[in-house]
Order: structure tokens, then sequence, then C-alpha cells
């Protein structure tokens, strides 16, 4: 990893190097970079994983070994803008198999309890169209759906 730019921290209680493994499974650009172990004397079990330096997508991240004091909740998500209805079902499938709790409106929640929003990168053009009629078709669309489908948000946008 390098010390430029911004790196994720995100906190786990004892899974931060399967959490890490997890995500460089699910997104291309990935890896595992660095797996560093706590020292004797440290806060945590001597030799157990303490951080784990990772890539998911070309986005750098740090899992940190923190223990039980802080969990995630949804004030923090990462959005995913997916090209088209096969990457939807890729990210919405595997972000919520195993434990993964899916949402409203392309929200969900991994099996860590990590907050992620899977939506058609066209979804921001409907929203935000100077016609507040195609704009409110379509966000009405999308709040009546957990997983999103660009077909049916289409639709509702092209008033059908």
């Amino acid at each position: 990893m390098t010390t430029d730019g911004f790196t994720t921290c995100l906190w786990f209680d004892g899974q931060a190097e399967e959490a890490a493994r997890y995500y460089v499974s699910i997104f291309k650009n990935s890896g595992l970079d660095r797996v560093a172990h706590y020292p004797e004397g440290a806060p945590g079990p001597a030799g157990g994983v303490l951080t784990v330096e990772f890539t998911a997508n070309g986005h750098r991240f740090v899992a940190l070994n923190g223990g039980p004091q802080f969990r995630f909740n949804e004030a923090i998500s990462f959005q995913i803008t997916c090209r088209n209805q096969d990457e939807i079902d890729h990210y919405w499938t595997r972000l919520t198999e195993d434990g993964g709790e899916p949402g409203p409106c392309g929200w969900l929640k991994d099996r860590y309890g990590v907050s992620w929003q899977v939506v058609p990168d066209c979804m921001a053009t409907m929203a935000a169209d100077p016609d507040p009629e195609k704009a409110g078709r379509a966000m009405s669309a999308m709040m009546g759906m957990g997983k999103l489908d660009i077909a049916t948000l289409e639709k509702a946008y092209a008033g059908g």
C-alpha cells in the first residue's frame, strides 16, 4: 500500500482476515496486500491478526481486529455503481449471501454488517432529470424495490 490518498479502515471483532478475503473474492481489481499481527504485550492476542491491508475494486482498505466496542451502522455505506443488471445481480447476490440482509432501495448489509448501495449508473441521471415528473416516477419506482431492476426503473422513468 502507498501512503498517498485515502484508505478506508473497517473495524472488526476478530473477522478482519476473513472479511478481507471475502471482499477480495467479490470484486475485480482486488487483492490482499499485507497482514500485521499483534505483538507481545499488545491489547490483542500475541500473534493474532491485527490488521489486513487489501484492495477491493481498486479501493484501499485496512481491516482492523479492534474488538467488540464498535459496530457498523447505516450512517456509512459503500455505493457500487453498476453498468448493467448482471452486475447488480452479482453484487446483490454475493453481498447478501451467508447472513447478509437485503434492504430497501438498493441498500443491503453484508454478513459483517457493512452497508452497501448497489445501484445502476443510470439512476443518478434519472433522479437529477430537470423534468420533475420523470425524476419522480423513477424515484417512486426505486422506493418500492429491494434489489434494483434497471428495466423497471427505465420504464417508470419513461412514463410506462
